[in-house]
């Protein structure tokens, strides 16, 4: 497992490393990375691990593949690919089925069915409860602004505004320990 895991994220961080326009600032291959990391970090404090951890950590790497062609509606094309792509990697139609429902489970608004999809759902938007919050909403701000130039500041911050109102963590951990900063963040943009 572990052998087939480092082949398809050496094959992923290529892929997207070549494939991904310079204009994502937001989905990169930095913010894969990220939600990788974060999906470990979650997964072991739901008590998630083995094969299970496997999936989620195959599903995390793929979760915005689809962004190589398009960024509307690039949850489907990354499932699109992962069915193409991973067979060659030894993983079976069951398990793909099983990532893919993880990858669909971070399209907006987020409605995970499983305590796997809501781990991937938490950890792709974990930034909303961090001190991180500020850093990487600038660069979803300055990635969207290449898709609508004519986005303002204050248009963008009752985008934020309303997304947090929103959004809700899925995983216990998240609700317990991610809610109450990113409600903070909240309370600093509507003042």
């Amino acid at each position: 497992m572990q052998e087939h895991f480092i082949n398809i994220k050496k094959h992923i961080h290529s892929v997207l490393s070549s494939k991904l326009p310079e204009y994502l600032t937001y989905h990169s291959v930095e913010h894969t990375k990220y939600v990788l990391e974060k999906v470990i970090y979650i997964a072991s404090k739901e008590g998630v691990k083995g094969h299970d951890l496997f999936l989620l950590k195959i599903a995390a790497l793929y979760h915005d593949v689809g962004f190589i062609k398009t960024h509307i509606d690039h949850e489907n094309i990354g499932c699109d690919i992962a069915r193409t792509e991973l067979p060659k990697f030894g993983i079976s139609k069951d398990d793909i089925e099983v990532i893919c429902g993880m990858i669909m489970a971070t399209k907006i608004p987020q409605q995970p069915k499983t305590n796997l999809e809501a781990i991937l759902a938490d950890a792709d938007l974990e930034y909303l409860g961090t001190k991180h919050f500020k850093t990487v909403s600038e660069l979803l701000f300055q990635e969207l602004k290449h898709y609508n130039p004519k986005l303002t500041r204050n248009e963008w911050n009752a985008i934020q505004m309303n997304f947090i109102k929103n959004h809700n963590y899925h995983t216990k951990f998240c609700k317990h320990y991610k809610s109450f900063r990113k409600l903070k963040h909240l309370k600093e943009l509507q003042n």
